[in-house]
């Protein structure tokens, strides 16, 4: 495909870096790329051309006289200045909207007035025009301010300030170039999240998080950006799982803000840059913009899976239903800008740089230029942002020693950069112990510090690690998990809520959820299962159950895990229902039209999950995925066990008055004997979706049974930030109320 790419940044050679990734069946690349203007970077691998990118006519004339079958825009300017819609109207597929739908970014009030419509979740705001208006807001807000120039700033129109007098000039410095936006300060970690449009359909690619201000620590001023890091594994302390954070942003923001924009004849047609904040009443919007973002773009991309050119060319063509979810690596990135001497407000430009070749030959690393040029055969800087350092690695751990020690390398004489992307991370990855699973080898729980001072000794069994709300065991004899014969996994009464172990526990609980797997072990009969029988396994020398854990506690033979959770749905709700809405489809599974949230599916369908390291997120993946990680074989009879093992549940729920709406499986493999085997709890309500028959017939379809009412709670009554509050008596109670009731009704 012939593609013309506009825009000079470390973004648009990031676009590039992708596309060149995609490769013909000999090995050739299957794209030919023109850059407009580019710079040495990105001239140095494609073609570049002398082509102002703001010109609508000029931009569409060269287009057909090269005859370009794409045209991706990447800054926001060309945008605004209606390139796109040059470019539609004589046919030419473009990646960007139109100058219209493009005000969601170059207008701030026109933004604000379409989240309001469309009933996006964001911070109060008001317009000012003139200095008394000005005046008037500062008084209405009060410190802390948030002052925005209504208009493009590439990224430096905003302050946050508490000082009235700065707040003050900044906004009356800007009023020289259109009104000024005052927006109730919003307090939260931020977060950036890019989603794909063809103007219905939206599909959302991985989260980062950039540094806008200069320099350690949120120190200095603000900028276009210093750097970025992705995924964000903290994300899963939050809301459980990156997953369900995607989801939440895709159906309460994305959706709405694309429908309101078609429903008013602008639709969104490009990449919609959701700038967010996560605040202690829910996700908040803090600004769209209309094109990818830089330095987001350059740890993004290096993560995706999917062809780059697929899902420009799809949204650019009004196909993007018809393409997969995107799907990343487990891989961390990180990347960090290199600025000139006085960034961001008076840059020293044209100074040499040298090492850049060097550092892009580390393992790992690849250097996107931002504003480089070349002069008398050597590359010197022309810009602020001058080149961005991008490293991948098994763990943010090792992507940031190959970002620093390439930086290293590199020399700019005044240049400047944070010594702190991605520390947070970093130090987070390196603090959790490694995971030995729940019980059967499978990972994805973080170690808890310290939980092995509170446990009483278990005579012949060693603890080896703790989950939030498991603990488990080896014999005292094995020196490992791999080298022992069976694994004691200990069930608690400790409850969590946004990766957060909470006090008290609810009584009863590891009990409760014990029993419950156990039961239905009993009842899945046929499907070998990791439960071991303890006669058996003393006369092979391993310990007796300890009397005080028995209840709670199952004997489990070690497994070789497959990284594959294995979900299965029977009717369509939670993150289904949201994927649905977007692409009426699940995991790339087609649906038929009209179902609505809660609705029994024709056929229960497999929608399974690729299980990352710790520290990274479970990401939903196809079942040619699935194939492609374990292997056809395993796959499909995993596939066909899962679906099994669901269809016997769920006849066995419906007869007692539960619906069994959705459900996980592990499986791993049988060390001596190599034989699929169904491990990790079963069918708990912590692994699992349960709705009340009788409730469900009478209109309430989500009637469930799980902790919710621990999670409403905290919602309402905790921001995230320090030691969490006690959970009332009324919540624990609740809570365990509903954990009794179904075990109850399932084996009464």
């Amino acid at each position: 495909m012939k593609i013309l790419v506009l825009g000079s940044g470390a973004r648009e050679h990031a676009i590039v870096t992708s596309l060149l990734r995609e490769t013909t069946s000999t090995g050739s690349p299957a794209h030919e790329i023109v850059v407009a203007p580019g710079n040495a970077g990105i001239a140095a691998v494609v073609q570049t051309a002398e082509l102002d990118p703001n010109d609508p006519e000029a931009v569409a004339n060269f287009a057909i006289e090269r005859n370009i079958q794409l045209v991706v825009i990447g800054p926001e300017a060309p945008l605004v200045a209606g390139v796109a819609d040059a470019l539609r109207t004589r046919g030419i597929p473009v990646f960007g909207p139109s100058s219209a739908a493009a005000a969601l970014e170059g207008s701030k009030t026109f933004a604000k007035r379409i989240m309001d419509e469309a009933g996006v979740p964001t911070g109060r705001a008001r317009r000012a025009a003139t200095t008394a208006e000005i005046e008037a807001a500062l008084d209405e807000f009060g410190a802390p301010w948030v002052v925005k120039a209504d208009g493009l700033a590439a990224g430096k129109g905003v302050l946050v300030t508490s000082d009235r007098d700065a707040a003050l000039a900044h906004a009356t410095g800007w009023l020289a170039h259109g009104d000024i936006l005052f927006e109730e300060f919003l307090d939260g970690p931020e977060v950036s999240l890019f989603f794909v449009s063809d103007g219905h359909t939206v599909l959302p690619l991985s989260p980062a998080q950039d540094y806008k201000r200069l320099a350690d620590g949120d120190e200095g001023p603000n900028t276009g950006g210093m750097g970025a890091y992705s995924p964000l594994p903290w994300l899963d302390d939050e809301f459980e799982s990156e997953e369900a954070f995607v989801d939440e942003v895709l159906v309460s923001i994305a959706l709405p803000t694309v429908r309101r924009l078609a429903h008013e004849g602008t639709p969104f047609i490009g990449l919609l840059y959701c700038g967010l904040i996560l605040t202690a009443s829910g996700i908040r919007v803090i600004e769209f913009n209309a094109r990818f973002g830089d330095p987001e773009t350059q740890v993004v991309l290096p993560r995706l899976i999917n062809p780059l050119s697929d899902l420009l060319f799809a949204s650019a063509t009004g196909t993007l239903a018809d393409q997969p979810q995107p799907t990343f690596s487990t891989e961390s990135a990180v990347t960090v800008v290199l600025a000139s001497e006085n960034y961001p407000e008076h840059p020293v430009t044209g100074r040499v740089l040298t090492g850049v070749d060097d550092a892009d030959r580390i393992d790992g690393v690849h250097v996107t230029h931002a504003a480089t040029a070349l002069s008398g055969g050597q590359l010197v800087s022309t810009g602020g942002r001058v080149l961005s350092v991008v490293a991948t690695g098994n763990g943010f751990g090792e992507a940031r020693e190959r970002a620093y020690r390439a930086l290293s390398l590199i020399q700019l004489d005044g240049g400047q950069f944070r010594s702190d992307i991605a520390l947070r991370v970093d130090e987070t990855a390196a603090g959790a112990g490694a995971s030995t699973g729940d019980g059967a080898g499978a990972g994805g729980s973080v170690d808890v510090p310290g939980a092995e001072q509170h446990l009483a000794p278990l005579a012949g069994w060693r603890h080896v690690y703790s989950g939030k709300v498991r603990d488990l065991y080896v014999p005292t004899a094995a020196a490992s998990v791999d080298d022992a014969a069976a694994l004691l996994v200990v069930a608690t009464d400790r409850v969590s809520a946004f990766d957060v172990v909470l006090e008290p526990g609810i009584p009863a609980k590891g009990e409760l959820l014990t029993s419950l797997s156990r039961w239905w072990f009993d009842r899945l009969a046929g499907f070998p299962n990791h439960l071991v029988d303890e006669d058996a396994a003393r006369a092979d020398g391993v310990p007796a159950v300890p009397a005080s854990v028995r209840a709670r506690a199952m004997l489990v033979k070690p497994l070789d895990m497959f990284p594959i959770e294995c979900v299965v749905r029977g009717y369509l709700s939670g993150s289904g229902w949201i994927e649905y809405q977007a692409s009426q489809s699940v995991c790339g599974v087609p649906l038929p039209a009209g179902l609505v949230d809660g609705d029994r599916l024709p056929l229960p369908i497999y929608t399974p999950a690729f299980k990352a390291e710790l520290g990274d997120h479970d990401e939903n993946i196809t079942f040619e995925r699935t194939a492609e990680l374990v292997g056809p074989e395993i796959a499909e009879a995993l596939r066909g066990l899962s679906l099994a093992i669901y269809a016997r549940a769920a006849e066995i729920a419906e007869d007692r008055g539960i619906i069994l709406a959705d459900t996980k499986f592990e499986f791993g493999a049988d060390r001596e004997t190599g034989e699929i085997t169904l491990a990790d709890e079963v069918l708990t309500s912590d692994s699992s979706r349960y709705w009340d028959a009788a409730a469900y017939d009478s209109g309430e379809r989500t009637a469930s049974f799980d902790k919710q009412i621990v999670r409403n709670w905290l919602s309402a009554n905790w921001n995230r930030v320090g030691t969490p509050p006690a959970l009332p008596a009324e919540v624990v109670d609740r809570t365990a109320a509903r954990y009794r009731e179904l075990i109850e009704r399932l084996t009464a």
